[in-house]
């Protein structure tokens, strides 16, 4: 069986120019000129960095917006790495490094699917197919990728994360939510002197445990889980603590706003605070920024809403029949983390799937890899969907 070589020969380019979140003007650049040389009619590259490149049919019609980061996670220790993290290597045909699966080799298949399509209908078709390449979706899902949907307008968006060729259409969300306690340094051989924040911590921990997150048909449980916690001054060196920080991972459902998931952790704090008069302490959700390569800076709240999209929508219809027309057998099923879909469907409410080559469970492990035969369905299937709803 004959390889697709010039499909494989882009996703080992995107890997072998390393691209950890905030470092992706080399992955940018090189995917601004692969559009244009693929004829593309409009390339750019927008304030934070990401690529946006769209193919303009002859006939008026939707815009439907492919979607894929750029950006990877770090490779903490490459000595333990089989395979060099950025060598994309090819073995048993799998193709490995850093972002094969998360999701560079979503994102080769992706751009040349919308210049294959173009080129077979003779570019006879109605709308637009647009590509988006964003950058720091690993530290912010879905707030880059705000500007693509600002420029490019879509009626439908497709994420192409690894979905193992399954039908995405829906997804949790994700809040940070930090919980504070203050009290009052002295030192620790008088502590009676002042208050312990770690203290009142521990029972407002105990407390906010007894929570239970709703459930959705869909997406299933939410999630309310402790991650981290610090108290000030650290290290002690015999100080009482005058300050304690935890903060929980929350995995939201579809119809969940920030004051609803904050709402019941203020109510454990007014129950703990009856017990313990002396309390003080507050919830909010964390604030994030970091450096993009552009010099720009990209900050949010982090919250990132969930979505879903019903079975008997038009797009996931249309997606279905375009991946079928295509020769994928596949079924429906929903995302089990947070994508950039919080932003097009969550957010602003523009019909979104997901639909992808490889393994969910394949991103951020060592010796990350993508199958090639799954990495050739994908490109086959983004053409599949494209022919269906640009017809």
């Amino acid at each position: 069986m004959s390889m697709d070589t010039q499909l494989v020969e882009l996703c080992q380019a995107l890997i072998r120019r390393p691209s950890v979140s905030g470092e992706e003007k080399g992955v940018a650049e090189f995917l601004k000129g692969t559009m244009e040389q693929l004829g593309y009619d409009q390339v750019e590259i927008d304030r934070y960095g990401s690529v946006l490149g769209r193919i303009h049919g002859k006939r008026p019609g939707p815009t439907v917006l492919m979607d894929g980061h750029i950006d990877t996670v770090p490779v903490e220790d490459p000595g333990v790495w089989k395979h060099d993290p950025f060598a994309a290597e090819i073995e048993d045909g799998r193709i490995y490094g850093r972002g094969a699966s998360d999701m560079k080799g979503s994102v080769a298949s992706m751009v040349l699917a919308a210049a294959r399509f173009a080129q077979s209908t003779g570019r006879d078709f109605a709308g637009t197919a647009a590509v988006s390449c964003s950058v720091h979706e690993e530290c912010f899902e879905g707030i880059s990728c705000r500007e693509a949907a600002d420029r490019a307008k879509p009626d439908f968006v497709i994420i192409g994360e690894a979905t193992s060729t399954t039908l995405k259409i829906g997804q949790r969300g994700r809040a940070e939510v930090v919980v504070e306690t203050k009290g009052v340094s002295c030192h620790s051989s008088n502590p009676d002197k002042g208050v312990n924040a770690v203290y009142h911590m521990m029972a407002l921990v105990d407390e906010i445990r007894k929570i239970t997150p709703p459930e959705h048909p869909m997406l299933g449980k939410g999630i309310l889980e402790l991650t981290d916690i610090h108290s000030w001054p650290y290290p002690g060196a015999s100080v009482v603590p005058s300050l304690c920080r935890a903060t929980f991972d929350r995995r939201t459902l579809a119809g969940e706003t920030a004051e609803s998931v904050l709402a019941p952790i203020q109510e454990a704090i007014a129950r703990v605070k009856a017990r313990i008069p002396e309390l003080e302490a507050e919830v909010y959700l964390a604030e994030g920024s970091a450096s993009c390569w552009t010099g720009e800076t990209i900050e949010a709240t982090r919250f990132f809403p969930a979505w879903t999209l019903e079975e008997t929508h038009p797009l996931a219809e249309k997606a279905l029949a375009g991946l079928r027309g295509a020769g994928i057998e596949t079924k429906l099923s929903h995302f089990a983390f947070c994508t950039n879909g919080s932003s097009f469907c969550g957010e602003r409410g523009i019909p979104t799937v997901g639909f992808g080559p490889s393994l969910e469970s394949l991103a951020h492990v060592v010796d990350e890899y993508i199958e090639i035969s799954q990495l050739e369905d994908s490109c086959k299937g983004f053409q599949g969907i494209l022919k269906e709803i640009l017809r």
